[in-house]
């Protein structure tokens, strides 16, 4: 059994999506880590009865304290969902090809310090593209840079959405996709 630690800022819709469509005979989520203190995850994670640990974006630039946590907890590999603190160095060479981050955007188009959720969405629009989608990679030193494990697309309408409209079609795509790839990465990184 493979222990994935979920790290999520916000609303952790996607956390809790993960959770419950990740087989449970591959994976365990034994704990959901986050740098907001007010994260609407924290109370997903109530409910979905698994543990959480909050950071501070301090923590996060140092990187050991969050290290040493992963390792206390046997942390064998980490899930971004829409986490927003960029992953120290010291975690990417702890964890090689061992996190994955979910991005709302084709990369490397609309990616980097700064897009994120709305911003993204607002940005896509702004340019007149036709595809949006996402792209779920492995997660480097850099926001957003890692090899991608996968991409899907959906439409824009430029010329009649509004970031809500693309965004309720990217999350679809989140839903559906996040948790295939994650099997793929079972499989290739794990060996299950």
């Amino acid at each position: 059994m493979i222990r994935v630690a979920i790290l999520a800022s916000g609303n952790g819709s996607n956390a809790e999506n993960l959770i419950q469509n990740c087989p449970s005979s591959l994976v365990e989520f034994p704990v959901i880590i986050t740098d907001n203190a007010k994260a609407g995850v924290l109370e997903r994670a109530q409910r979905l009865e698994v543990a959480t640990q909050v950071f501070s974006r301090q923590d996060f630039q140092e990187g050991g304290v969050v290290l040493d946590f992963l390792h206390r907890e046997r942390i064998d590999g980490i899930l971004l969902a829409g986490f927003l603190s960029r992953i120290p160095q010291c975690l990417v060479a702890e964890y090689p090809q061992k996190i994955l981050n979910i991005h709302p955007a084709l990369l490397p188009r609309f990616g980097g310090r700064g897009m994120y959720g709305r911003f993204v969405h607002e940005a896509v629009l702004a340019s007149g593209e036709a595809v949006s989608g996402i792209t779920i990679h492995y997660v480097d030193a850099q926001y957003d840079h890692g090899a991608p494990l996968c991409q899907a697309t959906c439409p824009v309408y430029p010329d009649r959405d509004t970031h809500d409209d693309l965004a309720e079609r990217i999350h679809h795509l989140e839903y559906l996709y996040y948790p295939i790839a994650v099997q793929q990465w079972l499989r290739q990184i794990f060996g299950l």
